[in-house]
């Protein structure tokens, strides 16, 4: 892995990261503040880590502002969306990170109805009204980016959780949705990482015993990133080289999909 050259992209600008109390989440909110944005960091329940993550910002110089609330609820968003744009005088960049993998769930054969309600309650319909509030506001202040973080499990699915994938899928079509709706103010976009070692996926049994190493070996770059690595990539869709994106879906999989015409 080379080191990244850290450019200013968002300088002055201010972006709302959700999910960013831990995982890709802290580091996309972090890299847009070594880019030059003041922060939002939004977290449900992991405060601590959302507050380790604004001292990080803090202590590069940045501006970091923590905004608690859960993203399954409607009213909760509106007084998030309303937060931040107070606290910002406006918002330029929502990042919409949240999103459930069931990640305890080890075959197809595991699934519960619980497990299908949770997954699509939160990544459905919890990005979905994400997208339908900030970005309402955004169309009022006359201009605003949105990535939501997807996955490539749409191109092959998923046989260990089937309603992840469909989830996922329901995010490509929320996306070009509102890309339609919101043009041409208000950019939409999705950005789908491959795999990701997160600490959460380091402690996977899957991953221990096996996997990892099994996708290493058919992922042409040779190796599974870390989330810093792939924060900037995220990031690009929502800066001025993208102006002409929008209901887009870009992939960083380290060639493992290879997927386009």
């Amino acid at each position: 892995m080379t080191t990244p050259v850290i450019t200013q992209r968002f300088p002055g600008r201010s972006v709302l990261v959700t999910g960013a109390g831990t995982g890709f989440g802290a580091e996309i909110a972090f890299r847009a503040a070594q880019e030059g944005a003041r922060v939002g960091v939004h977290y449900r329940s992991s405060k601590d880590g959302a507050e380790r993550t604004a001292e990080r910002i803090r202590a590069i110089g940045g501006e970091a502002v923590l905004i608690q609330g859960d993203i399954t609820d409607w009213d909760d968003i509106k007084r998030m969306a309303d937060e931040a744009f107070r606290a910002f005088d406006g918002l330029d960049v929502l990042i919409n990170n949240v999103g459930d993998v069931a990640r305890d769930q080890m075959s197809w054969r595991d699934i519960t109805e619980e497990s299908i309600n949770h997954v699509l309650e939160v990544d459905i319909k919890g990005t979905l009204l994400c997208v339908h509030e900030f970005g309402a506001r955004m169309l009022a202040q006359g201009h605003g980016n949105i990535v939501n973080i997807g996955s490539t499990v749409v191109v092959r699915g998923s046989a260990r959780a089937p309603q992840y994938a469909a989830a996922k899928y329901g995010i490509i079509g929320l996306t070009k949705s509102y890309a339609a709706a919101f043009a041409p103010t208000v950019r939409v976009n999705v950005f789908a990482p491959g795999f990701i070692e997160t600490e959460a996926t380091l402690k996977r049994d899957d991953w221990k015993s096996g996997r990892g190493d099994k996708l290493r070996s058919l992922t042409p770059m040779g190796r599974i990133p870390g989330p810093a690595e792939l924060a900037g990539a995220a990031l690009f869709l929502a800066t001025d080289d993208a102006a002409h994106m929008t209901g887009g879906f870009m992939v960083a999989d380290g060639g493992y999909n290879m997927i386009g015409a």
